[in-house]
């Protein structure tokens, strides 16, 4: 079992200095460990312990930490002299720019900005700018940022949310004060899987656009149904509205182009962030070359704002351009790689917790997972909120944490492989997960879901 003494002593000093001692509210869990240093799959805290990572910072680290490749391919732009110009244009941007139109095709022009965050908020304006409207739809139990317009229904309680609605819409939940009234009209939440809700929407609103992840990966891993987003692209094509797909938690993760390349359903717009620079903050938008080309427009009153000082970093362009060309080699043996051992972790979870007696269902895309106790792969928001033991789902992670194996300690966020986790680290994940259940954690809510 680990014990945490001084990252409790730093928690407490940056309290004084930071709102909640730390810089995205999103990392005050608990236990709050401060993490001193990391390699490959394994991390290593203030206060001595190691861990086998499968957090993967929110699953921006593909390659694993500290990638060998990417860091020597940084360390030598530095020495080079690259740096910030902050005026015209770069070798490097150009260089990424054109790698990840190889790897997506259908991305006919592409920008690079910060954070996956301001990838939706430029998608979603130049969505508006080429419709002339300003109503959105969007995916309730999808995350699309932390900007005004999607800064809602995440994981909203049912208590809050109500009874499911379809075909309809649900209220606008806010998961942040400051979110002016006049934007919650314009917003639009609907179930995932749910195209009657969209196209009710779509008949009663002037929809410029919808935005949803083509696999809700913030509330684990909720898969697209046959034919759902073949069907949100005819609903884009007949209400005249713009389909934008967040691949920043799926993009380069399951395949080169993202999940888009792998559904054969092409966006008009997609977003991409996280692994694509292996832990390195970027953000990209890319799609048809007309919605980008609105930059640009000769007519300013049609013209989309495209401005930022850190835009194309040369730090983590070069770190986006070593990540993707590994991902390129050898026909993609990272993706295959990460798919078998996404498989053989699945496997060997599935086989300690039926061994144990301990009803899961595991749901996976390639080397990111999640353990539903429930009886079903989730659909939606709605069904997994009215079938999951949530107080179950933090217990592991819990105990998994004590044990040396970290997964992030809030229910539902994605178990995230990287090419850098060994078949030693699967075993070894196994074995912390069937001391656990022998030593009887999770009995109470075996005993709740069937009693006697």
């Amino acid at each position: 079992m680990q014990a945490y003494p001084r990252a409790s002593e730093i928690l407490e000093h940056n309290q004084k200095y930071l709102p909640g001692g730390v810089v995205s509210i999103n990392r005050l869990a608990d236990p709050s460990i401060v993490f001193t240093h990391a390699s490959g799959s394994h991390m290593w805290d203030i206060d001595g312990n190691q861990f086998i990572d499968y957090h993967a910072a929110f699953a921006a680290h593909l390659l694993g930490h500290n990638d060998p490749c990417v860091t020597e391919a940084v360390i030598r732009s530095l020495r080079e002299g690259n740096s910030l110009y902050g005026a015209g244009t770069t070798v490097l941007e150009g260089r990424l720019a054109e790698l990840i139109s190889q790897c997506a095709p259908f991305l006919e022009s592409v920008e690079i900005l910060n954070t996956g965050s301001e990838a939706t908020y430029q998608a979603m304006r130049l969505a508006r700018a080429a419709t002339g409207r300003d109503h959105f739809i969007v995916m309730q139990g999808g995350y699309n940022g932390w900007h005004n317009d999607v800064c809602c229904n995440l994981m909203t309680p049912l208590s809050e949310l109500g009874p499911r609605q379809s075909p309809g819409e649900y209220a606008f939940h806010p998961i942040s004060a400051g979110i002016p009234k006049e934007h919650r009209q314009l917003i639009h939440p609907v179930n995932f899987n749910d195209l009657d809700s969209v196209s009710y929407v779509a008949d009663r609103y002037p929809i410029a656009g919808l935005i949803t992840e083509p696999i809700l990966q913030n509330i684990g891993i909720v898969h697209p149904e046959d034919g759902y987003l073949a069907g949100l692209r005819q609903l884009a094509d007949r209400a005249g509205f713009v389909l934008i797909f967040d691949e920043v938690k799926t993009g380069f993760r399951h395949a080169l182009g993202g999940y888009a390349s792998l559904c054969g359903v092409t966006p008009d717009l997609a977003v991409y962030g996280k692994a694509i620079a292996n832990g390195y903050p970027i953000g990209v938008i890319g799609g048809k070359k007309e919605l980008l080309d609105l930059f640009i427009h000769p007519d300013p009153s049609k013209r989309v704002l495209l401005a930022g000082t850190y835009n194309g970093h040369p730090v983590a362009t070069v770190a986006a351009i070593a990540t993707i060309e590994q991902l390129m080699r050898n026909g993609g043996e990272v993706y295959r790689r990460l798919e078998a051992m996404g498989a053989s972790l699945e496997k060997l979870m599935a086989s300690t917790f039926g061994s144990a007696g301990v009803p899961v269902t595991i749901a996976r895309q390639g080397s990111a997972l999640c353990v539903y106790f429930m009886d079903h792969a989730p659909r939606d928001w709605h069904d997994l909120a009215s079938h999951h033991s949530f107080a179950a789902d933090a217990q592991l992670r819990q105990e998994l944490i004590s044990r040396g194996v970290y997964v992030f300690p809030v229910p539902n966020k994605q178990i995230s492989i990287s090419a850098a986790h060994s078949e030693e680290d699967l075993e070894i994940t196994r074995e912390a997960m069937q001391k656990l259940l022998e030593a009887g954690a999770l009995l109470q809510w075996q005993l709740d879901a069937f009693p006697s």
